[in-house]
């Protein structure tokens, strides 16, 4: 295994027609397919970097910025921002395309961290990053950042599960709950 990879190396674009099958109630695509896709492709962009089965361990941020029409050609673009020593954070663009009129709208950008694993399971080393632009260091550095802020927050937010009463007060006071017990 090489110990560093080109982050093109591992690049994955899928392209997909939405049809009528993947909408919701209210005609639009269903923002559940679309997640569905995106852990596909950051998927094959990890599996494809590492060279192993990977497995989804979180999901940061997905906003749905724009709607996604029938009829519109979806593209997403994966790639390797970051990689830890056996996880990696895959940044995912999605595009839609109105084929009729060209016109391209950014609908959601989004990061899966994802992890490595071998045929038993046990998580598998992943080859570094060779970084050859300031956007790859630039994206590197933040998702760097965002692994830090998400394990400052598990800490700060791993408390007691004991029910304090200035807990209970707070509640009571600033929030639209009705405490009956």
């Amino acid at each position: 295994m090489n110990t560093f990879k080109k982050i093109e190396q591992s690049q994955v674009t899928i392209s997909e027609l939405m049809l009528p099958s993947h909408t919701n109630f209210s005609g639009k695509i269903h923002g559940g397919y679309i997640l569905s896709l995106m852990d596909q492709i950051a998927f094959a962009c990890a599996s494809k970097h590492s060279g192993n089965y990977c497995v989804t361990a979180s999901v940061d941020t997905v906003d749905f910025l724009k709607p996604i029409e029938v009829g519109e050609l979806v593209v997403m673009k994966a790639s390797v921002n970051f990689v830890g020593r056996t996880s990696m954070v895959v940044g995912i663009r999605v595009e839609s395309e109105d084929i009729h009129s060209g016109i391209i709208k950014h609908c959601n950008s989004s990061y899966f961290t994802m992890v490595a694993k071998n045929d038993k399971g046990e998580s598998m080393p992943v080859p570094g990053l060779v970084l050859k632009t300031e956007k790859e260091v630039r994206r590197f550095l933040t998702s760097l950042r965002r692994q830090e802020m998400k394990k400052n927050h598990r800490k700060e937010t791993s408390f007691n599960t004991e029910l304090r009463n200035e807990d209970l007060e707070i509640l009571r006071n600033s929030h639209k709950v009705e405490l009956q017990y």
